[in-house]
């Protein structure tokens, strides 16, 4: 029978630096819960919305995949590896910090805020050499299924990184439902995070970021309750 946990929207940490709001699902930065501090492999998910003409200046990260999730406006996007520009809605970004990185993410738009998700997953390999992709998705346009936009695979759809995991997303509409099969059952489980709306899993009933893990299990249904968008991160659940 599969495990389960169970993570409300209203009981994330929240962060709020003005310009910056945050709620974050497991530990993060200042919020620490001894019992949330990661699914598997998934260390942070955190759920980040940037005023206007703000951002975070250049930092560094190591020896972590670090995944970006527009999900309103535009990030503005450097790094010491030469890379700058835009990412947006629509659009997914990855970096495998491996020896080390710095980069930074302004909101460079001042009428607008920007909203994405920014989630840390622990590789596989430590000390890669880094590096940086972005890929579309286009899952709004393909209602009622989920498209991978994340594996292990350079080779496969959507962009890669060092750990055996899959993301995928999808649009649910009313009454729709979508059944997810693991990729490794044996040893990864998946974390669900309801972007909007409202799903049924089994006899849990999810709503607007809300969080759900699910492990030791083959497959399961998702029954869009009301229109929803879904993000669904497979990882290993030993680290």
């Amino acid at each position: 029978m599969a495990k389960t946990i169970l993570h409300t929207a209203d009981s994330r940490g929240k962060a709020d630096h003005g310009w910056l709001k945050s709620y974050h699902t497991f530990s993060f930065a200042s919020y620490h819960h001894p019992d949330r501090t990661h699914f598997g492999a998934l260390r942070v998910l955190n759920d980040d919305r940037v005023d206007g003409g703000q951002g975070f200046g250049e930092h560094p990260h190591n020896n972590m995949e670090i995944i970006s999730i527009p999900l309103k406006g535009e990030l503005k996007h450097r790094d010491n590896m030469g890379n700058a520009g835009f990412i947006k809605p629509g659009e997914i970004q990855v970096m495998s910090a491996g020896t080390g990185i710095y980069h930074s993410e302004f909101n460079n738009n001042p009428n607008e805020a920007t909203e994405f998700l920014q989630i840390w997953v622990l590789p596989n390999k430590r000390n890669v050499e880094p590096r940086y992709d972005q890929a579309k998705i286009n899952y709004r346009e393909q209602p009622n299924q989920l498209e991978q936009i994340l594996s292990p695979s350079a080779e496969d759809q959507g962009v890669w990184i060092h750990q055996n995991a899959w993301f995928h997303i999808g649009l649910l509409e009313k009454g729709n439902s979508t059944e997810y099969t693991l990729k490794d059952p044996a040893n990864n489980g998946v974390y669900i995070f309801v972007l909007n709306g409202s799903v049924r899993v089994g006899n849990q009933i999810l709503d607007k970021r809300d969080g759900y893990g699910l492990w030791q299990t083959e497959r399961f249904t998702l029954e869009a309750t009301a229109n929803a968008e879904i993000l669904l991160m497979e990882v290993p659940m030993e680290i």
